[in-house]
């Protein structure tokens, strides 16, 4: 598998329950600035294992204005949605607050989980 994935979902299975990360901050977290797009190309390819046991938690990650990508109403907006809401992250209509959901990670996770 491409090396950035798996940077990619290392750094995606530290966001703890609770809290979302936008596909630029996992980029950027992951040593791949700049490449947000790359972030939702990875989580799509997340092995089928990683999507049902929650091991890499995709769900986690949205966009840079705080909503969801899926289009509204599809069955991946509705996971996703239900995953989030699980861990009592609030979602109205597609939008998360930012300022009370956002990761933030701190010193000792950046100095020593993240490995990029």
């Amino acid at each position: 598998m491409n090396k950035h994935y798996q940077q990619i979902w290392q750094t995606v299975q530290l966001i703890p329950k609770g809290k979302v990360a936008s596909y630029g901050q996992i980029a950027d977290l992951a040593g791949l600035p700049g490449k947000a797009r790359l972030v939702g190309r990875s989580l799509g390819l997340v092995p089928t294992k990683g999507w049902n046991n929650n091991e890499v938690p995709w769900y986690r990650v949205i966009n840079s204005q705080g909503k969801i990508s899926f289009p509204v109403g599809s069955e991946l907006f509705e996971k996703q949605k239900e995953l989030l809401l699980e861990e009592q992250v609030v979602v109205i209509g597609a939008k998360i607050k930012l300022t009370e959901f956002q990761w933030q990670p701190d010193l000792a996770q950046l100095l020593f989980q993240l490995k990029f």
